[in-house]
């Protein structure tokens, strides 16, 4: 034992090698109690909770390595802990050129603070790119495109967020009929197929704290008179929870085809008119 701490305290590298191993245990049983921990409780929900141990699984990623870097350093430079004190984490970090490692790190931490988003969310990002999220870091974020491509992007880069799954969404369908249509009848058929949506997609819709639906699928009205001068638009509107969105239009606008298709309301359609002399 007194010959394994003596070459530990003469040899740099066996130092370096030990507190390298120390480390990475340690970031291993953390991330791992930390998932045991979220799988047996059950106090918020379940992608609050992937949220939080994405983040900390993050957070002791880059603790362990920015620890580690320090402590090699301190092995070749002597007074190291003056010359910290002196000059200050902040200064050796800008000086190495780090400012958007600061930028990425606090912009994440105010998108975990500020609910902006959760692991497992689909979400648009700066209008351009769409996909599922399904990692939260402290200096980048990572979804999954529906192609099934990964994509990192540093959260520095973030500007906007368009989240389809906070707490509710409005399933919003378009209908445009022919001018030869009745009005009238086009209004109640519409209706009936309203009525069906709630009547068989229930489930999915919003409902309040005493379990009472907030927002129906209704026909919000006539929206306009000569849609694309092609027709008279309609549009169904319904609340329903955010889980459910993606299934809900799905849905929403099988049966509207089906009831249309039944009652034989003819959808309007491009017309060209050629005149011969």
């Amino acid at each position: 034992m007194e010959y394994i701490t003596q070459f530990l305290e003469e040899s740099r590298v066996a130092r370096i090698i030990l507190v390298a191993v120390i480390l990475t245990i340690s970031v291993l049983v953390i991330n791992k109690l930390v998932k045991k921990f979220f799988l047996h409780s059950s106090f918020i929900e379940e992608r609050k909770e992937k949220t939080i141990e994405s983040m900390i699984r993050s957070l002791t990623k880059y603790t362990a390595t920015i620890g580690f870097i320090l402590y090699i350093v301190s092995q070749f430079v002597e007074n190291f802990g003056s010359v910290l004190a002196g000059a200050g984490v902040a200064g050796i970090i800008i000086g190495f050129g780090a400012q958007s490692l600061i930028r990425d790190i606090l912009a994440g931490m105010f998108l975990i603070y500020e609910k902006q988003l959760h692991q497992g969310d689909f979400i648009t990002i700066n209008n351009t790119f769409n996909g599922t999220v399904e990692e939260i870091g402290l200096r980048s974020l990572k979804i999954r495109e529906w192609s099934g491509k990964l994509l990192t992007i540093s959260n520095g880069e973030i500007k906007q967020i368009q989240n389809y799954n906070i707490d509710r969404m409005r399933v919003i369908e378009r209908v445009v009929v022919s001018y030869r249509e009745d009005p009238d009848h086009v209004w109640s058929v519409l209706e009936k197929a309203c009525e069906n949506i709630n009547e068989e997609f229930n489930d999915f819709l919003k409902k309040d704290h005493t379990h009472s639906i907030v927002e129906p699928f209704q026909l919000f009205g006539l929206t306009s008179l000569n849609a694309n001068f092609r027709g008279y638009e309609y549009t169904i509107i319904g609340l329903v929870d955010d889980q459910y969105y993606w299934t809900a239009s799905k849905e929403t606008r099988r049966i509207l085809a089906k009831t249309l298709f039944a009652e034989k309301i003819t959808l309007a359609e491009e017309r060209l008119l050629v005149e011969s002399e």
